[in-house]
């Protein structure tokens, strides 16, 4: 009865597929889960009736932000961490260099990227990262998609909405995303397809940051031996070497983490392969584009500065954008 209704209807089903990829009259030994699924495709077992409309949402709440403790705790340490390396580098390394050019030059670079760091966290924190409206596996809004039959649509049970394809549902964020790569607490929200960009130069301007300063306080570190400790700092000679080797500590740290993060993050971006896909080794059942592309898409089209921008956001003009099916 159930292959009759999918052959007349449209099917709304959970958000698994089938381990064939077919019909489950194909395989011949069903496990207990199987069985659970060919209920779950029934069109009555999720009763879209039970779905509250989306809510409306007016100008005022446009702002995305995620409430949830941990994230937020991990963002505030992560300004706090950028603040103080601003502290070591500006106070206790460059003002009291006799070299003013030398200061002024390393003070303006770190200061520059230090702030495009904070702007791209902000905005990857912000955006919308492509939440999936919450609610609208509707009985309404699923007869408005004026499916045909035997078309099928994927309902996640735990926020009640249509997913598209390649969308997952996060536990943390309580929505599905488009195009979700993964969670990230340090900037409380998913890196999905609307802010990898502001997560992609989160990371790279972090790294830079990182490694301007092991190299700031390796040349420190230098002239202090060859000159005497008092000259080199305001501080005491303590204090000043306390503060050196906590700032080399926690660059260091940041310098792997991140750039291993920005090597993934561009190479997920390229393969157009998200993290969650590569985990769950999912069939790739979307077209394949050039790498060049794949970079358009989230970057913007054409190239240009603005990709270095957090304040832009992305053209994409006549990129090739991923067409998600419903």
């Amino acid at each position: 009865m159930s292959e009759i209704a999918s052959m007349r209807f449209p099917v709304l089903k959970l958000e698994k597929r089938s381990v064939c990829g077919r019909s489950h009259g194909c395989c011949r030994m069903r496990s207990p889960s199987h069985r659970t699924r060919d209920i779950e495709r029934q069109a009555g077992y999720l009763k879209p009736e039970h779905c509250a409309p989306p809510p409306l949402r007016n100008s005022s709440d446009t702002m995305w932000f995620i409430r949830d403790g941990c994230g937020i705790v991990c963002g505030v340490i992560t300004w706090l961490l950028i603040f103080y390396a601003e502290f070591v580098v500006g106070f206790v390394m460059l003002l009291p260099a006799k070299n003013i050019l030398y200061s002024f030059f390393n003070g303006a670079l770190f200061s520059t990227l230090g702030f495009l760091a904070l702007a791209s966290h902000a905005k990857a924190m912000c955006t919308d990262p492509g939440a999936v409206p919450k609610g609208n596996a509707t009985k309404e809004f699923i007869e408005s998609l004026q499916l045909k039959p035997g078309q099928v649509v994927y309902k996640c049970p735990k926020c009640c909405s249509i997913k598209p394809d390649r969308a997952h549902h996060c536990s943390v964020c309580k929505r599905c995303i488009k195009k979700m790569d993964h969670h990230c607490p340090w900037v409380n929200n998913c890196v999905g397809e609307s802010n990898q960009k502001y997560f992609v130069l989160f990371t790279m301007y972090i790294s830079l940051i990182s490694l301007h300063a092991l190299i700031l306080v390796a040349f420190h570190f230098v002239l202090c031996f060859e000159d005497d400790w008092t000259k080199c700092s305001n501080f005491s000679p303590p204090a000043t070497v306390i503060l050196l080797i906590l700032l080399c500590f926690e660059a260091l740290l940041f310098l792997i983490f991140t750039a291993v993060m920005f090597g993934t993050q561009v190479h997920s971006i390229c393969s157009d392969e998200t993290g969650i896909e590569q985990l769950k080794k999912e069939e790739r059942r979307w077209a394949k584009k050039s790498r060049w592309m794949n970079l358009k898409v989230v970057f913007g089209h054409p190239f240009s500065v603005a990709w270095l921008s957090p304040f832009s956001k992305p053209d994409h003009g006549k990129a090739d954008m991923y067409q998600y099916i419903v």
